[in-house]
């Protein structure tokens, strides 16, 4: 081939990248999967259905779900594996749980075996939080070895609140001590109670589901006001009680910034610059993880990253109501350095799920 040959064919490759350096920086590409999404749900075609019935917040979005669609939604994110969870309103459509138990308990299972076979069928691309039928003990129970035992759950999924009663509450004490035996993870997703569904006439999205978000945190960490044990010593919180479980709480903790001087006490500059007393409130609150849906802004992210630490911050998008692209370039610019980013990509969530390293 001759010089001026040579140098057509080397202009037009040179031409052909700039081109495509172009077009990438304005159509992003898909990044690498890494990051691990604590944060994700999905649906069965049974669960579809119940949602349809019910018609609660958020139903439409799940009609479409599917798995391949997913699966292209993480690869656009970066996401590696996500964690399938039961999102609000959970198994019960209603507000009264005895009228829907026996189709509770058959949904959680159902949800958990489809759940297990996305799992076994994209080998490496999901993980369980398995679904419990609370506030049914007994049948929650039986869920958890079920899960765990048969199915090989990486934790579960429960909502903030069951009716009117909080995740800290004596009545589930039989569950979260069977779970705290297993050292368990246990990712938590808000709800509205019955008793908030519709406070000054708002979405629940909009507020409740973050205050219920704080409720719960708080049943954990400061438990029954006044409650003693059986000796006549103030009664140990919830946390202390559950001290091998591994908590994740959804949107960053939700209110939790809002009312922490309230719910933690112990906030000053002087408190938070120490080391809090073992089993303090403020202990647990830096023992519990935070995930970053819908929540990838400076004021809740360098919030929550001062009151528990950006280590304890880990990353969840919230499909199909949100996704790993958006989620990820949100936090470009919350402040963060870029060892804190891939820390919270991934590596705060491998100290609870080292499975996944």
């Amino acid at each position: 081939m001759n010089g001026d040959a040579d140098f057509r064919i080397s202009r037009r490759a040179a031409l052909r990248a700039v081109c495509s350096g172009w077009a990438a920086s304005v159509w992003p590409q898909p990044e690498s999967p890494r990051r691990l999404d604590v944060h994700h749900h999905f649906a069965s075609p049974r669960y579809k259905a119940m949602l349809a019935e019910a018609k609660r917040q958020g139903w439409d979005t799940f009609q479409p779900w599917d798995a391949k669609r997913d699966i292209d939604a993480m690869d656009q994110g970066g996401v590696a594996t996500a964690f399938l969870s039961v999102s609000t309103p959970g198994l019960w459509a209603g507000d009264e749980f005895t009228p829907e138990r026996d189709r509770a308990i058959a949904l959680a299972r159902d949800m958990n075996e489809y759940g297990a076979r996305l799992v076994r069928d994209n080998r490496g691309r999901f993980g369980l939080f398995a679904a419990l039928p609370l506030p049914d003990i007994d049948a929650s129970l039986k869920e958890i070895a079920y899960a765990f035992d048969t199915l090989k759950a990486d934790g579960v999924g429960l909502l903030t609140s069951y009716g009117n009663q909080w995740l800290g509450e004596k009545s589930f004490e039989p569950v979260f001590d069977e779970l705290n035996r297993r050292g368990a993870v246990v990712y938590v997703h808000p709800t509205d109670a019955p008793c908030c569904h519709g406070l000054a006439n708002a979405n629940p999205a909009t507020f409740e589901w973050l205050a219920d978000t704080a409720r719960a945190i708080m049943s954990m960490v400061a438990g029954t006001p006044g409650a003693v044990s059986g000796r006549g010593n103030p009664e140990q919180s919830p946390a202390t009680r559950y001290a091998n479980c591994k908590f994740i709480w959804s949107h960053a903790g939700g209110a939790l910034i809002g009312v922490a001087a309230r719910v933690v006490g112990a906030v000053s500059e002087k408190d938070l610059a120490g080391t809090p007393p073992v089993n303090s409130r403020l202990y647990h609150i830096r023992r519990f993880f935070y995930d970053t849906a819908g929540s990838a802004n400076p004021i809740l992210m360098q919030g929550i990253a001062r009151l528990a630490g950006a280590s304890q911050i880990v990353f969840g998008t919230d499909y199909p109501f949100g996704t790993g692209a958006a989620i990820a370039e949100g936090m470009r610019s919350v402040g963060f350095t870029d060892s804190q980013l891939r820390a919270i990509d991934r590596e705060n969530a491998l100290r609870i799920l080292p499975k996944y390293t």
